[in-house]
């Protein structure tokens, strides 16, 4: 094969549309990879510790630069076994990322599917919204400390299993009562299933995430330690200052009113409404309207 030959066949190899394709999708998928790491990584305390594995990669490379060789050994026996040390630190970020994965359509097998949401379930959980923020309202009031856990695709049986399963309805009256000082339950969270209480005076794991703040107590570190690991949404009630908070993966939101409560609260856990539901809605505006007729 001569020169001309060898150019040409290259020049077809790297402009076939195959190729273009092929290579572009590879591209695109490492780049939604690592961006995806990077924000993980962003959002929770992994910064201040991948900040200290570069660090760590930076003196192994130096110390091999200028040939220290214990330097260099004791670095490789820490990288070798870095990898463990990482599942182990990164435990809670891991698992919520796995969760996220497993919660994108892409896996979206029928199989795997919750049950349908209806107009009755998006109603009762809708109530228990109002409910929970007139109570975390009231409670502000008279700075009254509270912990609601809502649970949503992560399965909190674990935890139900610590408190006082109750099974009962959600209304600020039943609430105000088992946080009410010097109930049995009060210093607890209560965990709310499809709607209802589930259980009352439960122990949450604890967040060991460093940037709390000294004015936070132990409530504010069980919301953030449930939500680090799982996708519930914690909404918490300083006993001492009266702020309503609310935490989820890993982030606290604080100093909320009512309103902004029932936003984040309404937007998290009340259902989408059903699609057959919205195709009824729009078909029968167009029929008030003379556009269309049922067919």
């Amino acid at each position: 094969m001569n020169i001309g030959e060898f150019w040409h066949q290259l020049v077809n190899n790297l402009f076939q549309p195959t190729t273009i394709v092929v290579d572009l999708l590879d591209i695109l998928i490492v780049a939604f990879v690592v961006y995806e790491i990077m924000a993980l990584v962003r959002q929770t305390r992994a910064a201040q510790l991948a900040k200290g594995v570069v660090l760590l990669l930076l003196s192994s490379w130096l110390a091999k630069q200028f040939q220290l060789r214990t330097v260099s050994y004791f670095l490789d026996s820490v990288m070798q076994a870095g990898f463990v040390l990482l599942i182990v630190v990164f435990q809670p970020e891991l698992r919520r990322a796995l969760e996220q994965v497993g919660q994108t359509n892409i896996f979206a097998v029928r199989f795997f599917q919750p049950e349908r949401t209806t107009n009755a379930t998006r109603e009762k959980w809708r109530n228990a919204v109002v409910a929970i923020c007139d109570t975390a309202e009231r409670l502000s009031d008279s700075q009254t400390g509270a912990l609601i856990v809502i649970e949503r695709k992560t399965n909190l049986n674990e935890i139900i299993k610590t408190g006082t399963e109750m099974n009962g309805d959600i209304n600020p009256e039943v609430l105000g009562t088992i946080f009410y000082e010097g109930t049995p339950l009060h210093d607890g969270a209560v965990v709310v299933r499809d709607g209802q209480i589930k259980a009352a005076g439960c122990f949450l794991p604890l967040s060991n995430n460093l940037e709390i703040g000294k004015d936070m107590g132990t409530r504010h570190r069980a919301a953030l330690g449930m939500s680090e690991n799982s996708d519930a949404v914690v909404v918490v009630v300083s006993e001492e200052t009266g702020i309503i908070s609310l935490a989820k993966n890993g982030v606290l939101i604080r100093r909320l009113d009512r309103q902004n409560l029932f936003q984040l609260l309404e937007g998290d856990v009340v259902p989408e409404e059903p699609v057959e539901e919205k195709k009824k809605f729009f078909g029968r505006k167009k029929n008030e309207n003379g556009l269309a007729k049922n067919s």
